[in-house]
């Protein structure tokens, strides 16, 4: 029985090499009657996929402008507090893990608004809490949301937008989400923790308004059988006039192709043929987090407090100064490249931990004083720069173009999961780690990011202007064993 199984795994990876490496040779020019153009339709549908993304920043930021205004109207000690901010991640998790099969199953139009309900109810559940029971409940639920979120976005607008402008479109994603951290920070300067939590409500119900006009993916249309509707969604997506016949033709048939496969379970992802996609959604998650993503955002005042800087105004221009760098991010996702971005952010941000490593070095020397808390703000901004400008989102981006549509749900609840479990355990180590060495944890984060250069350099590849079928038909090509 068991050589029977590796048998039929042998002779499953053989024909899904077979099938996929039927595209490997596509032309770079395939539906360029049609690829090359924006409409209206795709700009509002992005714009109502993004709402998802300001959800998720607005939710990640949250808890920093209401920590004084629950604690003193509930009466929660720390230790409450700590688990209300934190129990999101733990949300985050559960909704990653089951947010590839959601999207499968209900499309991801269907995931985006089961997202928006979770998050809706969590929301106000924080703002009728009278308790800290109620209060978590509602984060855990919004954090449950906001794992879907995270996972469904970027897929949705990988598969709905042009090759040409494809990595600028998912890279909005990332700005939004940048966009709901800062906007949350400011609102919540100036208004109670309940009316903050009212607010929160508000993207959500534009969001879930809107997924009853935008036309579904193109390509899950097209996993389901749905052939009328795929095209139909293509032509509204690249307008009433453009010649969608090859874009239409090379979805269908390749969807087609894969239909021949069993469907993708999570145990298949660990074939030989998905080792090197699987391996660099998995490496570009773990190094991002471990990098110090989270680590430095949730816990930024404690580091200014450290170094002896203002909290107040080091968080609030490190929340100002993702959104031009994500800006410029987008301007350059597409001429640039995804790789030379992923390595000059991983760069900025190495230097800007050895910068605020360095800084925290000196003060343990009792050296320089007057200077370091001002070298310690430059360091941080130099790293929340840097990374705003790609390892905060190409990562995402990259996660949602290297799977075929039959492995996509299933691979992108385990990336997803890695990510949020990995952010889970930098949350909760981060103070342990700054207890310990406040330079040395700067140093740790520096290095990773010197390793993420490597990883990149060596492993990913570049995506820029391919179409989803040709990149995924070059990730898994392999040669045939005798």
């Amino acid at each position: 029985m068991e050589r029977e199984s590796i048998e039929d795994g042998q002779q499953d990876g053989h024909l899904e090499t077979s099938l996929l490496g039927k595209y490997g040779s596509s032309s770079s020019s395939s539906y360029s009657k049609s690829g090359n153009s924006t409409t209206a339709v795709l700009y509002f549908s992005t714009f109502i996929a993004v709402c998802g993304s300001y959800v998720f920043g607005a939710s990640i930021g949250y808890s920093s402008p209401a920590e004084n205004g629950i604690v003193q109207d509930l009466g929660l000690s720390v230790t409450e507090y700590s688990l209300f901010g934190s129990i999101m991640t733990i949300g985050a998790m559960l909704g990653s893990v089951t947010s590839g099969r959601i999207s499968d199953r209900f499309g991801r139009r269907g995931a985006m608004g089961i997202a928006q309900i979770l998050c809706i109810t969590g929301w106000l559940a924080i703002l009728f809490a009278k308790g800290a029971w109620l209060l978590d409940l509602g984060r855990f639920v919004e954090g449950c949301g906001v794992g879907i979120l995270s996972y469904v976005v970027p897929v949705y607008l990988a598969e709905i937008t042009p090759k040409n402008f494809r990595g600028a479109f998912v890279a909005i994603h990332q700005f939004m989400v940048s966009i709901g951290l800062a906007l949350t920070y400011f609102i919540g300067a100036v208004v109670s923790w309940r009316t903050l939590a009212l607010i929160g409500i508000i993207p959500c119900l534009t969001q879930l308004l809107g997924l009853l006009i935008i036309p579904g993916s193109p390509r899950w249309l097209a996993q389901n059988g749905r052939v009328k509707e795929c095209e139909a969604a293509i032509q509204r997506l690249r307008g009433k006039n453009a010649d969608i016949s090859e874009e239409a033709a090379e979805i269908e048939e390749f969807t087609e192709s894969l239909k021949e496969l069993p469907e993708g379970r999570i145990l298949d992802l660990f074939q030989q043929i998905y080792a090197r996609s699987l391996t660099i959604g998995v490496g570009l998650m773990l190094l991002q987090q471990f990098g110090g993503a989270n680590g430095i955002v949730f816990y930024a005042s404690s580091i200014f407090d450290a170094a002896g800087f203002s909290a107040s105004i080091g968080s609030t221009l490190m929340a100002v100064i993702q959104i031009p760098t994500a800006l410029l991010g987008i301007m350059l996702m597409d001429r640039a490249g995804r790789r030379p971005l992923l390595m000059i952010s991983a760069v900025g941000t190495c230097l800007g931990c050895l910068l605020a490593g360095f800084s925290f070095s000196l003060q343990d020397h009792q050296l320089w004083k007057e200077g370091t808390p001002a070298l310690v703000f430059v360091g941080i901004m130099v790293y929340n720069g840097s990374f705003g400008l790609g390892l905060a989102g190409i990562p995402w981006l990259i996660m949602s173009e290297i799977f075929p549509i039959n492995m996509k749900g299933s691979a992108g609840s385990v990336v997803s999961l890695v990510n949020w479990f990995s952010s889970w355990i930098i949350t909760y180590i981060f103070n342990l780690l700054m207890n310990w060495s406040s330079s040395g944890t700067f140093y740790i984060f520096s290095s990773i990011s010197a390793l993420t250069v490597l990883f990149v350099a060596k492993l990913v590849p570049e995506t820029k202007e391919q179409t989803l079928e040709e990149i995924q038909a070059s990730m898994h090509s392999l040669p045939e064993i005798e």
